[in-house]
């Protein structure tokens, strides 16, 4: 965790518990992979940007699925580790969830968003790219 990290200051009860940032982001691709999320990225950005250390990125074939995706992260996290995220944003009919865990970005897409808004090409120069499946 890097001096001055989001994690850092929102302290155990929230985003960081009593995980590193590298730790949280690469059991966030666990989740995803056990639930069946497609593309599974784990995007590097400490160095390109300032408010988080890693992009999570997931692809769900349906709404129910991204539904499934998001609360089965919030589950594991919030029992096994205690971390509950400080934000969300988006609806699975959306197309689009992201979990703001401080340091760690949670972005589960239907395919259709994903191939939209193309995060990881917007990131992709100079950044650590992580393909888990």
């Amino acid at each position: 965790m890097r001096p001055g990290s989001r994690t850092q200051e929102v302290g155990n009860e929230n985003a960081g518990g009593n995980l590193q940032a590298d730790e949280l982001a690469h059991k966030i691709t666990d989740v995803l992979s056990d639930m069946q999320a497609e593309d599974v990225l784990l995007l590097d950005i400490r160095n390109a940007a300032s408010f988080a250390d890693y992009f999570v990125i997931g692809t769900a074939n349906s709404d129910r699925q991204i539904s499934a995706l998001v609360t089965e992260i919030d589950k594991r996290l919030g029992k096994e580790d205690k971390m509950h995220p400080i934000g969300r944003e988006g609806e699975a009919a959306s197309g689009w969830v992201l979990l703001d865990y401080g340091d760690v970005i949670v972005h589960v897409f239907s395919t259709e968003q994903r191939a939209y808004y193309d995060l990881e090409s917007l990131w992709h120069a100079g950044v650590p790219v992580v393909r888990i499946q």
